[in-house]
């Protein structure tokens, strides 16, 4: 049976073992472990039934850590550590000797960033290594957005969650790699293009690759419920078509009159796209456990976090 507990030095005797913890982050729950014992990357790897080839993010406690694990850093990147270091960040860049090829996928670069959570924060501190943290829960289901998500996907075969509460932004960081020193997006997260772009200029979008990806969330069939789900831009419209069945419904702001709605799920009633995305993996949780027939998501506006959101709900649906 999965502990959850607030115990810090409790997780660290854990991840010191070489075994797993869950731990929290701003964006989602974590399946942590020491990058620097085969044992503990091979069991995340094991336990989330993830392929070898998708690497892993290394989270760390400062950006002085940040020269032990990376090299050749590009200005461009120095400039987003010190715009958004601690936070919903991720960058990829040119490793280190020292770090091990199973947490990189083989590939000469690393995934690395500082997880904007005091509990986290306070656990790196006494570990003397990083962590190595993919979302904690089964490859290509729902991230976890609190210690009870986690526990329910793993309870026979984690020992403890680290439990720090609802996570604040509530999907994944962003990601951006270099290629010849320029900036690529490769995943949409917490922080918005436009936010990134405010910093450093314009970037390249890559955030698609099947085979042999330069980062996590790459992949187009991820963050999915079991239950069958559509994405629509007129919600209404669509399910007019489905009269026989229970459906369940994710919406921005604004509610929907249909008998064969069963539940909705309004992410922000006054249509903030922050506190939308803070709510999405909670919400997609709950209708997930509803015994639907399908579950409709609206299509949010396709800017800042907006883009973020319909990426998930894109990858949610792709068949």
């Amino acid at each position: 049976m999965t502990i959850v507990s607030k115990d810090i030095s409790k997780a660290a005797k854990i991840l010191i073992q070489e075994d797993l913890v869950a731990i929290p982050t701003e964006t989602v729950y974590g399946l942590a472990g020491n990058i620097y014992s085969e044992k503990a990357i091979k069991a995340i790897f094991e336990m989330k039934q993830r392929p070898f080839f998708n690497p892993l993010i290394v989270h760390i406690k400062s950006v002085e850590q940040l020269d032990e694990l990376a090299k050749e850093i590009p200005e461009k990147a120095r400039l987003l550590a010190d715009k958004f270091w601690p936070g919903p960040l991720t960058m990829v860049l040119k490793k280190q000797e020292s770090v091990p090829d199973l947490v990189t996928a083989g590939k000469d670069s690393v995934a690395i960033r500082i997880p904007n959570h005091a509990t986290t924060l306070a656990l790196l501190e006494v570990l003397d290594f990083p962590l190595a943290a993919p979302s904690a829960n089964p490859f290509g289901a729902i991230s976890p957005t609190n210690a009870l998500h986690v526990a329910e996907y793993f309870s026979e075969k984690l020992q403890m969650v680290l439990d720090g509460g609802d996570c604040q932004n509530g999907i994944e960081s962003t990601i951006i790699g270099f290629e010849n020193e320029e900036p690529v997006l490769y995943r949409l997260g917490s922080i918005s293009v436009e936010d990134i772009e405010g910093v450093i200029g314009k970037i390249q979008i890559k955030n698609k690759k099947e085979n042999a990806p330069d980062a996590p969330g790459m992949l187009s069939r991820h963050y999915a419920p079991a239950t069958t789900t559509f994405l629509e831009s007129d919600v209404a419209q669509f399910i007019k078509g489905f009269p026989d069945k229970k459906i369940g419904l994710l919406l921005f702001k604004e509610r929907i009159k249909n008998a064969c709605v069963i539940y909705q799920e309004i992410l922000s009633e006054k249509g903030d796209l922050k506190e939308a995305t803070s709510h999405l993996y909670a919400a997609m949780h709950r209708l997930d456990k509803m015994d639907l027939d399908m579950i409709v998501a609206e299509r949010f506006p396709d800017f800042e976090l907006g883009k973020s959101i319909n990426d998930r709900l894109e990858r949610a649906t792709k068949k």
